[in-house]
């Protein structure tokens, strides 16, 4: 399995380790979703079923270790590998996350090569066979479904086959429904930072995709970016 393959659900209420992180691991290849809080994180994990998830253990609310336990309370995600990502360093700690279902306690700040090389790690414990190919690959928000492994959108019952840059765009904004991305960000995820586009490119992929999908999913923070409504 190589790592375009692989879904990795990074979950903090810090949003520069989310941004950190998530620069890191796209950089390798992974795809990555990203969620702030406990309750953001199941639902986001129902909906992709990911290999790896990453946990903070201090969240408001649900924190990590309580989260991690819900997860591992349901049926799909009993092989899926769980792993902490926190500044605490203490014995309980780790233990109380060990005993929720943890498979790994990573304590940051850490350097990206060796996170790296812990999630590879990691993932070759992944079983083989987790849950059915169409249920993994298939994100679901409201009346829109999008297949990334055919390259597929549904909304209403009608399939549309996207461009490819449309529907990574797409991807990218409906990973984290309610979440502004920056032109920067869709920039650097979307096209990559070698590449070259003009000013106006991603504003006339904006303007496709709702001709497409309709103008009520994604919304524009004027001077900031683009947010996905579900």
């Amino acid at each position: 399995m190589n790592t375009q393959e692989i879904r990795i659900l990074l979950v903090d209420d810090e949003p520069d380790i989310l941004e950190f992180l998530s620069y890191n691991l796209r950089a390798e290849g992974f795809n990555v979703y990203l969620a702030n809080n406990g309750s953001e994180a199941l639902r986001i994990a129902r909906a992709i079923l990911p290999h790896l998830i990453l946990i903070d253990v201090m969240m408001p609310g649900m924190d990590g270790i309580e989260t991690c336990g819900k997860l591992r309370s349901i049926p799909e995600f009993k092989q899926v590998m769980i792993a902490f990502l926190t500044a605490r360093g203490e014995d309980y700690s780790q233990l109380a996350g060990f005993e929720a279902g943890a498979d790994d306690y990573i304590t940051k700040p850490i350097k990206p090569k060796v996170l790296i090389s812990r999630i590879k790690a990691l993932l070759k414990r992944v079983q083989p066979v987790e849950v059915s190919q169409s249920a993994i690959s298939v994100l679901k928000l409201g009346d829109i479904s999008i297949d990334q492994e055919r390259y597929l959108v549904i909304r209403g019952g009608h399939e549309m086959h996207l461009p490819r840059k449309e529907f990574e765009l797409l991807s990218l904004l409906a990973s984290r429904p309610g979440r502004v991305f920056s032109r920067e960000e869709i920039y650097r995820s979307v096209w990559g930072e070698i590449v070259i586009v003009g000013d106006r490119t991603i504003d006339v992929h904006i303007r496709k995709l709702r001709e497409k999908i309709g103008e009520e999913h994604i919304r524009t923070i004027k001077g900031v970016g683009y947010t996905f409504v579900s």
